[in-house]
């Protein structure tokens, strides 16, 4: 049987040509694949393609050995594209080196770097060294110090390698080995703590990785307020070039004062981290809310100390009046408040009884009426108050006068209340205020007394902090007896005001006075101002300056109580789905 189909017909030539053509197309195919294959496998470019937008290749070898014992860690991305993180024995000097740019920028300031290096770190692991893939470890890798001492970003630390930079990182460390050998925490920084059951200075050079500070949750049962001062060569949240709110007399590096390091001490309680103060976090926790600072002028210095670290990455927007300061956020609609009160209680200057014009009287049993309007308005208040009643006051209780502060014009006439049951008083007072206003639904937090360290005197008779450069070591440390009772009676008003709550607000004592006793280096001192003339040192008759041991430098220990701040309002809202509404 045969076609039919004309002689020479082009339908007839097109089959062969058809199949020589796909035959051809099939086999150079092949060949392309071959070839194509056998380049990726000489020369994979995945990890070409990932080196140059990251910085890393994953097809890199990575050793991560452990050992127990005092340990530094070391980072050194070289010039043959080898990251190798290796963790040393602690050097007998503290040796921080950091990134130089390529146009020469400077790196660290060295009086960022701990004064000594012999801290003990205690490593949670007697395991034998652990070696491990770049894949199970990489995202425990602690971050890098910041360059400037203004306020560090804490970003997800990624391992990046670039040849054209050597990085080496020195710092003391904490390893907790978990069960799991596949994997590594260095976020726990457990740092060594004396046996003294009192807060005392720990130096270390550690710096918190950060698991510590954005991604691990802190122990909600932990005691904030026992533990130590740890050296964090990170550097401070902020500088005083950086916040344009920051008072002059307290602006201690503006106003000529040598040293820097009374600006890296942080606190670390004892079983557990205090994260460190993130501002974008902090605005979104306090997202529509307001947060106000009443109080005297360590009130001040701590909203300062608040406006300053929020500063750096927004610029609110000042509406304040004469009776209220107020910051406002645009970004979250956060607003930071403070008002003036110098006794949290009722004061007038009319005439009393026997105590005549011109001399402040203090209604103890009722609370300061300049602000008591808007404490419905407020959904945080931190409270300050104790050192005015070292001034000139009168008492006035049950619409009698039962005592004074340096006026007493009837000598054989006994007081009934001396300054310091006074101040106990007006603590009851004004948070029995609080707790049974109508109205407040509120979070009510009590600065206890801050410590002053006018050593050899009073600050108008001699008393001097000049010269301190660092915290008190434990055992150092001696009791102010002052400041002692005045905690006390603070103490024993707020417990009494507990008892008497009847609304929905929470009341909580954020109690700084031990801990901060140690903190004599966080002083202005005689570094008040920024006049080049002025006197920093004792006379020839040993007569210290005028100076100022009871405020504090800002950036500098101030900052911390905002980080307390922070963790108290987090742990009170953000376990319990939010502000109460």
């Amino acid at each position: 049987m045969t076609w039919a189909s004309p002689k020479d017909s082009p339908r007839m030539t097109a089959y062969p040509r058809s199949v020589t053509w796909i035959v051809v197309s099939v086999g150079g195919l092949a060949f392309f694949l071959f070839f194509a294959s056998w380049i990726l496998i000489s020369y994979p470019i995945g990890s070409t393609v990932r080196l140059y937008f990251y910085g890393f290749d994953s097809s890199q070898n990575l050793d991560f050995t452990i050992y127990p014992g005092n340990q530094t860690t070391t980072i050194v991305p070289r010039d043959d594209k080898d990251v190798n993180i290796v963790v040393n024995n602690a050097p007998s000097e503290s040796d921080l080196q950091v990134p130089i740019d390529s146009n020469g920028g400077a790196s660290r300031d060295k009086s960022n770097l701990a004064p000594e290096s012999n801290s003990q770190v205690p490593i949670s692991s007697t395991s034998p060294p652990v070696s491990l893939e770049s894949k199970e470890t990489k995202d425990h890798i602690a971050p890098l110090p910041a360059l400037s001492p203004a306020l560090t970003k804490e970003e997800d630390a990624k391992p990046v390698a670039d040849p054209s930079k050597s990085i080496e990182i020195d710092k003391q460390i904490s390893l907790s080995l978990p069960n799991k050998s596949n994997s590594v925490d260095v976020g726990s920084n457990d740092t060594a703590v004396s046996s003294d059951s009192k807060s005392g200075a720990v130096q270390s050079s550690s710096s918190q990785s950060g698991h510590d500070t954005k991604n691990a949750p802190v122990d909600t049962g932990c005691d904030l307020y026992h533990g130590s001062w740890i050296y964090d060569t990170r550097g401070p949240l902020y500088t005083n070039n950086t916040c344009p709110v920051l008072t002059q007399m307290q602006n201690c590096q503006g106003n000529g004062r040598p040293d820097k390091e009374y600006e890296n001490w942080r606190w670390k309680p004892s079983q557990c981290d205090l994260p460190r103060f993130d501002p974008k976090k902090f605005l979104e926790l306090m997202r529509g809310k307001t947060l106000a600072f009443i109080g005297d002028s360590v009130a001040r210095n701590q909203m300062e100390s608040m406006l300053c670290i929020l500063w750096q990455v927004e610029a609110p927007i000042n509406r304040g009046n004469r009776r209220m300061q107020r910051y406002f956020f645009r970004s979250t609609s956060v607003t930071i408040a403070r008002i003036w009160s110098s006794w949290l209680v009722k004061q007038t200057s009319e005439p009393f009884d026997f105590a005549p014009a011109g001399v402040t009287k203090l209604h103890l049993d009722a609370p300061d009426d300049n602000f008591m309007e808007f404490i419905p308005k407020f959904d945080v208040i931190v409270l300050s108050s104790g050192h005015w009643f070292a001034k000139q006051s009168v008492y006035i209780l049950n619409n009698e006068i039962v005592g004074g502060q340096l006026w007493w014009p009837h000598k054989s006439r006994p007081k009934k209340v001396n300054n310091v049951d006074a101040f106990g008083i007006s603590v009851e007072t004004i948070l029995t205020s609080l707790v049974t206003h109508p109205n407040y639904k509120g979070l009510t937090i009590v600065r206890s007394y801050s410590p002053d360290h006018y050593e050899g005197g009073a600050w108008n008779t001699g008393g001097s902090c000049t010269g301190k450069t660092k915290p008190l070591a434990v055992g150092e440390l001696v009791e102010n007896g002052f400041t002692q009772i005045m905690y006390k009676k603070q103490v024993s008003g707020f417990n009494r005001a507990i008892k008497k709550a009847t609304n929905k607000s929470k009341l909580r004592l954020m109690d700084i006075t031990e801990a901060f006793g140690y903190r004599h280096d966080g002083h202005p001192g005689p570094y008040r101002n920024p006049d080049p003339n002025k006197i920093t040192k004792r006379g020839p008759d040993g007569k210290p300056p005028p100076q100022d041991c009871l405020h504090w430098c800002m950036p500098g220990p101030v900052d911390t109580w905002n980080e307390i701040v922070n963790e108290i309002i987090r742990r009170e809202y953000e376990g319990n789905k939010g502000f109460p509404s």
